[in-house]
């Protein structure tokens, strides 16, 4: 019956992160189309400008930023399940605009338009851990980076394999059937208890867990989101809330609240810097200039292949080794790849092949650490009342820094050379280790209850 539990929740995790498949297929779009956009033999109606590749390359993150706050606002008033739908719906629109034009401010909105799609950075580890066990909860809310890697695999296979034309037709087509199979889905237990609906939260806990709405579980399971929608008459301590009269503001203005949101949020700052985002949006273009004896197609793929494997293992890992190890080990180990990188990029001491070896040892060593631990830890620091709200802020903060790291990634390029933007990585990597060791804690198979009495307890602020 577990066994059952887990595959059954598995076929949900797979349809609420469809759209972050075809979010990952937009953004590395520009790797395996830069360089036909900027030639006088484009297929657009005209070369882009360098102003214009800089959107090109950002747009998709601006328009996650105000996909991020919209969907948030509509969220727990919607439902998870219909914003799933509605942000699937944002790539149909961007793929069928890029399907109609060539011109160059048009396919500019598309990108934007499809980096609305961003917000299923919000929604997966929010609707996942409001009905996924504690046991896998870790690698459930790691979903959303497993499958923005195989959408990455995917941009990549279509844009070294396909003609533009058919890539679009491809991606379009794979958009509309995401769109179309997530009506199999049902809301989110925790929401629906939320607003009074507990027949319709048993259903949707016996649909997750493939028993009857009678069953001994289903009723532990209500008990247990009703008791952490009701952290203060759960056996919490008093003195770890601010004195209010309505619940709501004792839990947005708490100390393990606030506590959280500045472990989230500094944790994906620094990982955001790590500058792995970078590297994936201009993969191709920086293979060609740091591997130029090698197939930048193969370098490519390979790449994508690495994150999709790094990031199953990674999501794996979160629940096997723990939040806390992965996020310093694994930054340790990036830290030494920049390093390794820079200098080789710098000072050319090893063969053309080194360079792209450690590249994909990068790429596999943030997956760990930077690519998992950030999204499974703001899925569990908030209780439900606000973890809507506060995911937003800390999505869309990461949406901020993915922009402006794509807007200066270029021109830092320039002006240090790629040796000397690994560099800068590296130094954020090591910042990135000893503030987790410091300030990040140790959530593996907790409650969020007692997430909650952990966070007020610690003394390290």
């Amino acid at each position: 019956m577990a066994r059952m539990h887990f595959f059954w929740a598995i076929n949900a995790l797979f349809l609420i992160c469809l759209p972050c498949l075809n979010l990952g297929v937009m953004y590395v779009l520009p790797s395996s189309t830069l360089e036909n956009f900027t030639s006088n033999k484009t297929m657009l109606h005209r070369p882009m400008t360098e102003l214009e590749v800089g959107l090109y390359g950002s747009l998709s993150s601006a328009g996650a930023m105000v996909g991020t706050p919209i969907v948030a606002a509509i969220l727990d008033k919607l439902g998870r399940k219909t914003c799933t739908v509605l942000v699937g719906l944002t790539s149909v629109i961007s793929w069928a605009i890029l399907a109609c034009t060539g011109r160059v401010e048009i396919v500019l909105f598309a990108i934007f338009v499809g980096g609305l799609g961003g917000a299923s950075f919000l929604i997966v580890p929010v609707y996942c851990s409001e009905f996924c066990q504690e046991s896998i909860r870790g690698t459930m809310t790691a979903g959303s980076m497993v499958f923005y890697g195989i959408g990455m695999l995917v941009s990549y296979l279509l844009g070294d394999f396909c003609s533009y034309i058919n890539m679009i037709y491809i991606a379009l087509s794979l958009a509309t059937g995401s769109v179309v199979s997530m009506i199999w889905l049902k809301e989110s237990p925790t929401l629906l208890v939320q607003k009074g609906l507990n027949e319709k939260a048993a259903e949707s806990i016996s649909f997750y867990r493939q028993v009857s709405t009678r069953s001994k579980l289903v009723l532990e399971e209500l008990d247990a989101i009703h008791r952490s929608l009701n952290p203060l008459e759960s056996g919490m301590k008093k003195n770890c809330f601010q004195k209010k009269k309505i619940l709501k503001l004792k839990v947005k203005k708490s100390q393990p609240t606030r506590r959280g949101l500045f472990i989230t949020l500094i944790t994906i700052t620094l990982t955001t810097f790590q500058g792995i985002i970078a590297v994936q949006v201009y993969l191709e273009p920086l293979f060609q200039k740091a591997v130029p004896t090698m197939s930048s197609t193969l370098c490519c793929l390979l790449f994508a292949v690495t994150i999709v494997v790094a990031s199953v293992l990674a999501a794996w890992m979160s629940d096997l080794a723990g939040r806390r190890p992965l996020i310093i080990y694994s930054s340790i180990g990036s830290c030494i790849c920049c390093v390794v990188l820079g200098t080789q990029m710098q000072f050319e001491w090893g063969p053309s092949w080194l360079t792209a070896v450690v590249l994909y040892v990068f790429c596999a060593v943030f997956s760990f650490g930077g690519g998992t631990v950030p999204f499974v830890l703001f899925a569990e620091m908030f209780l439900p009342e606000v973890k809507s709200f506060m995911t937003m802020v800390v999505v869309e903060w990461m949406w901020i820094c993915c922009f402006l790291i794509l807007i200066v990634f270029n021109p830092l390029a320039s002006l240090l050379g790629l040796g000397g933007v690994f560099h800068v990585f590296a130094g954020v990597c090591i910042a990135t280790a000893v503030v987790s060791v410091i300030y990040v804690p140790e959530t593996k198979g907790m409650t969020l209850d007692a997430v909650q009495v952990m966070l007020a307890e610690r003394r390290n602020f």
